[in-house]
């Protein structure tokens, strides 16, 4: 009962994916992602292991399609999860078992791939992909987010009783450098795709204050000058007594 989209952006090179799902912390559970190396997710019944093994097999040169097959030989229940892998270059590889709960389904682009399970119909996974190819100028951080605000609106996960709302969120994007350059999750919430959206916007302006507090410390504005310009920026008037 999740959908997820990954992508490699051409330009940057960077690596993100972006996940909503009825499931509680879907973004410790099915997210393996390594800054250099690629990314592997699992869903449905997710198994974490098989995301470490894949990511040890891109390090290793492997191509996503083959480490998807090696994922597979080395699993008795692959047909119940979805898997995506994706190296740094290349095109995504993804498999959706046929005991994976319906509508389930993946789609294969260029650098992305999009894929869900307990979805309303196959319109949820048609938006996702639209959303994402549409914003081709945008961050990939931005295209992600965009991705699965657009699955939700199209009707995201439903059941046997119904609509499903979203309860876990997540979205993670690696570049070059040994940490994540976006790594933000919300493991709990009745609307967890609207406060995924409000923890980034919360964040953004804060992305290069705190590269500057690592790359140079002493040289930054103390924390609560910083924010205190952006409540002025904002016209954000904050009782400090």
């Amino acid at each position: 009962m999740t959908y997820t989209i990954a992508a490699r952006c051409p330009t940057s090179g960077k690596l993100g994916m972006a996940i909503a799902t009825y499931s509680l912390v879907a973004g410790q559970l099915c997210r393996g992602m390594q800054a250099n190396i690629g990314l592997a997710i699992t869903q449905a019944f997710p198994r974490q292991a098989n995301q470490s093994t894949a990511l040890r097999l891109l390090g290793a040169g492997f191509s996503a399609a083959h480490v998807l097959q090696i994922l597979q030989a080395d699993d008795p229940h692959a047909e119940y999860r979805q898997t995506c892998v994706l190296g740094r270059s290349g095109r995504p590889a993804v498999f959706t078992g046929t005991q994976a709960r319906g509508w389930a389904g993946h789609f294969i682009g260029e650098d992305f791939a999009a894929f869900g399970n307990v979805l309303a119909d196959k319109r949820v996974l048609d938006a996702m992909c639209e959303a994402f190819i549409r914003r081709t100028e945008d961050a990939l951080e931005d295209r992600l987010l965009a991705a699965i605000e657009a699955a939700r609106d199209a009707g995201g996960q439903a059941g046997r009783s119904g609509h499903l709302p979203e309860r876990s969120a997540a979205i993670v994007v690696v570049d070059r450098e040994d940490v994540p350059e976006l790594d933000l999750r919300v493991d709990f919430h009745p609307a967890a795709v609207d406060e995924l959206r409000r923890l980034y916007e919360t964040y953004r302006p804060y992305h290069d204050y705190y590269r500057l507090r690592a790359t140079a410390p002493g040289t930054g504005l103390p924390q609560e000058e910083f924010q205190a310009n952006l409540d002025r920026q904002h016209g954000i008037a904050r009782d400090t007594a």
